[in-house]
């Protein structure tokens, strides 16, 4: 993880910083992103908060319901660039929500049963994001989307929180200052993710153990000057302190002790080829009935051994086919 041996100090950020390192934004422009306030995570960014954007920024109004590109996705753990490079945001662990302008698709492209009243508002444009409802909620958010007699009301504890906007070809940043300046105030159940900027690598680390202990899954980190495409970017940076990854349930091993006559561990298999027993984080109930042979499931870990096997392995829940 990112400078895990420095000390850490967080360091003295401005209020507002008074630069973007992109051409296409004049000098005089009123500043779009954030700063770090890590005692009160923002929850919604309005136009009012940042100012307008420039005048060069403000493109001709889009055609209705724009191709949605490829999904994008995080294709790094580790910044390879200076810190002050990029756009910072709370990672929120949420089921992935693509807005085509007419409908909200999952991450594998099915129809998501949304009321009328969810979407009243949202734009013609697509837009990237998260159906999420609070901090380690994601199974209650999960079993919703899922859930297609869910009684609509459900519905209203839940956000769209957006963090980009596809259909644009211009680097991050200006692509985030758009959307703020669009979509901010469009409806209540459509918020635009707050991105704010961190000095260097110590203030990071000590930025993602104080949002660690407010429940925050991690931060994500966004070059200010990527571009979107489809597939794994390695200018998108996930940050936690652990890693996840996927594998598929191949065997069950029998408990022991008080967990006799239940599973007591997984034999999983990850896309390399790699086999190894998941033993622990599963609750009573997961023992009694284990997630399916051929199924996939999340597991977090702690780095790789000599072998590639992950380290103190744990497991967090079932992937359902979105």
């Amino acid at each position: 993880m990112l400078c895990s041996t420095r000390p850490m100090v967080i360091g003295s950020i401005a209020l507002l910083l008074s630069w973007l390192s992109l051409t296409a934004m004049a000098a005089e422009s009123p500043e779009l992103i954030e700063s770090y306030k890590p005692a009160e995570p923002p929850k919604a960014l309005t136009v009012e908060a940042n100012q307008l954007m420039p005048e060069q920024l403000k493109p001709e109004p889009l055609e209705p319901a724009q191709r949605l590109p490829g999904i994008q996705l995080a294709g790094s753990l580790e910044a390879d660039r200076p810190i002050s490079e990029y756009l910072v945001s709370e990672k929120f662990d949420g089921v992935r929500g693509r807005w085509t302008g007419e409908r909200m698709l999952t991450r594998s492209g099915q129809v998501i049963r949304l009321p009328a009243w969810f979407t009243k508002g949202f734009p013609t444009e697509p837009l990237d994001g998260e159906l999420w409802i609070a901090r380690q909620q994601f199974e209650a958010i999960s079993a919703l989307v899922r859930d297609k007699d869910a009684d609509p009301e459900r519905w209203r504890a839940v956000q769209f929180m957006v963090f980009d906007y596809p259909t644009i070809d211009s680097p991050f940043a200006e692509r985030y200052a758009l959307a703020v300046k669009r979509y901010a105030n469009l409806s209540p159940f459509l918020q635009i993710i707050p991105q704010w900027r961190i000095q260097d690598s110590q203030a990071l680390n000590a930025a993602l153990d104080e949002w660690v202990a407010q429940g925050a899954e991690g931060l994500m980190l966004h070059h200010q000057a990527a571009h979107y495409h489809a597939g794994r970017n390695g200018d998108l940076v996930k940050l936690k302190r652990y890693q996840d990854a996927e594998a598929k349930v191949i065997a069950y091993f029998e408990g022991k002790g008080k967990y006799r006559g239940m599973m007591g561990a997984l034999e999983v298999e990850t896309n390399e080829g790699i086999r190894f027993k998941l033993g622990t984080g599963f609750s009573d109930e997961q023992r009694q009935h284990p997630p399916a042979i051929g199924s996939t499931v999340t597991y977090k870990y702690y780095g790789l051994t000599h072998n590639g096997v992950p380290r103190f392995a744990s497991f967090m829940r079932v992937r359902e086919p979105l």
